[in-house]
């Protein structure tokens, strides 16, 4: 990932990001500075909250990385997985309904949702979820697009 530019970002820049996170997820970061960091040749930016990389615009939506929801737990729009999904969507793949415990009810087909796994509430992935929460448990189909998880290159990305 190739750093294209990189700015402070303007207060009603940040003030948008924190509304949208909290209307979104509930969460409210609570940070010193944020910074925005565009790559050459990716879909999307990174902003570095107190210099760590926290929160993303996945499709120009600000949404938070999987260091970032693991650092600021969601309060809506998780997805549970169980254990035996955990190396699957850990890895990248999409999430199925067989491997899906709960599903925020709040959740609507194309929203960003916060993948995590059942036994600590750890986030392993960020994704696009492809049809309503309610309908996210059940026997068969992929109900999430992955679009970033643990181990991929965002979620290494250091400063």
């Amino acid at each position: 990932m190739e750093v294209s530019s990189r700015h402070h970002l303007r207060s009603d820049d940040v003030d948008e990001l924190n509304d949208n996170l909290d209307d979104i997820l509930g969460v409210t970061m609570d940070a010193d500075s944020y910074e925005l960091v565009e790559f050459k040749d990716e879909d999307r930016d990174v902003v570095l909250v107190d210099g760590e990389p926290l929160a993303a615009y996945f499709d120009d939506e600000p949404f938070l990385t999987v260091r970032g929801a693991n650092e600021y737990p969601p309060e809506r729009g998780v997805v549970t997985v169980d254990a035996g999904a955990v190396s699957f969507v850990s890895d990248g793949a999409d999430v199925m309904r067989p491997g899906i415990t709960t599903a925020d009810d709040s959740i609507d087909a194309g929203d960003l949702v916060v993948v995590v796994e059942e036994n600590h509430g750890k986030a392993l992935a960020i994704g696009r979820a492809l049809v309503d929460g309610e309908e996210m448990t059940g026997d068969s189909g992929k109900v999430v697009e992955s679009l970033h998880h643990v181990g991929d290159e965002l979620f290494e990305f250091n400063v």
